[in-house]
């Protein structure tokens, strides 16, 4: 492939970072720039394959267009990708060795989405799929970030559960809106919510003890990534510092506003991250 296809294709991946105003871009800025255009590729390609699972279509539709994106990863391995967002992980897999199947991984997550609306799953499947949408997005991130000690894989595993934890409490109603509620069902009946229905468990007065209790295992898991984290070298894991940080913040506003009114939206403003980025990331 000529180094102008791997220029406008790691163009194109930026674009997708950039425009989206991500949390992750917090962290992705204080990598070295081969590092940081691996990082833009793997985040588009989770922006694509996430876009298939929430926008509109048919679930057969949703599920060829995943089906097209294993195809592109079978060519991306094999050296020959078409796609802009593959070609410009092309010399991320081949220089960080990101592994195969984790990508796989993530498009198994968004089958999950995209078959049916994801109600009340049991804990396994909860678990499952934090771990696919989430954990395999970690895991592909320490692979380019350069971290290379044992801890490095159950860190990013610990810390793709917090954060994902994190945005489910946080995006309970407007997720209820798509008609999606991913709280699990044991934490629902532990507090006798017998109910699936999005839109009723939302109205629910005991949603607030459900929605603590997933809080409680949310921070479980930052208390693992920290203690992951404290045992890998400092340099590599700035951008998941600086991650691990912005939503364990995020966590406590939600905390601190408590869980009545679902509907108003938690976020930090953009001055808050940056304090946090410069505090975690030298």
């Amino acid at each position: 492939m000529t180094d102008l296809a791997i220029a406008n294709a790691q163009d194109h991946v930026r674009e997708v970072a950039t425009r989206s105003g991500s949390s992750f871009l917090w962290g992705m800025r204080l990598l070295p720039r081969p590092r940081r255009e691996a990082m833009y590729a793997i985040y588009a390609f989770c922006r694509e394959v996430d876009d298939i699972a929430d926008e509109g279509g048919t679930p057969e539709e949703k599920l060829r267009a995943l089906a097209a994106w294993r195809e592109e990863i079978d060519r991306l391995y094999a050296g020959d990708p078409r796609s802009p967002t593959a070609k410009a992980l092309l010399r991320p897999v081949r220089d960080y060795a990101l592994p195969r199947e984790e990508f796989l991984a993530v498009i198994d997550g968004m089958e999950m989405d995209a078959r049916e609306d994801i109600r009340a799953p049991g804990l396994a499947d909860f678990r499952l799929y934090c771990r696919r949408v989430a954990g395999a997005v970690g895991v592909l991130s320490v692979h380019a970030f350069g971290a290379t000690e044992p801890e490095a894989h159950e860190l990013a595993l610990a810390e793709g559960d917090a954060l994902q934890f994190t945005n489910i409490l946080r995006d309970v109603a407007e997720d209820a809106g798509r008609g999606r509620l991913y709280l699990p069902r044991e934490l629902l009946r532990r507090h006798g919510i017998e109910s699936s229905d999005p839109l009723e468990v939302l109205r629910d007065p005991r949603l607030p003890a459900v929605c603590r209790d997933l809080a409680a295992l949310a921070e479980e898991r930052f208390a693992e990534a920290a203690r992951l984290m404290a045992r890998c070298r400092r340099g590599p894991m700035r951008p998941a510092r600086i991650m691990l940080a912005v939503y364990r913040r995020l966590l406590t506003r939600l905390e601190q506003r408590g869980w009545q009114d679902m509907t108003q939206r938690v976020s930090l403003p953009k001055a808050e991250k940056l304090w946090i980025a410069l505090r975690n990331g030298f």
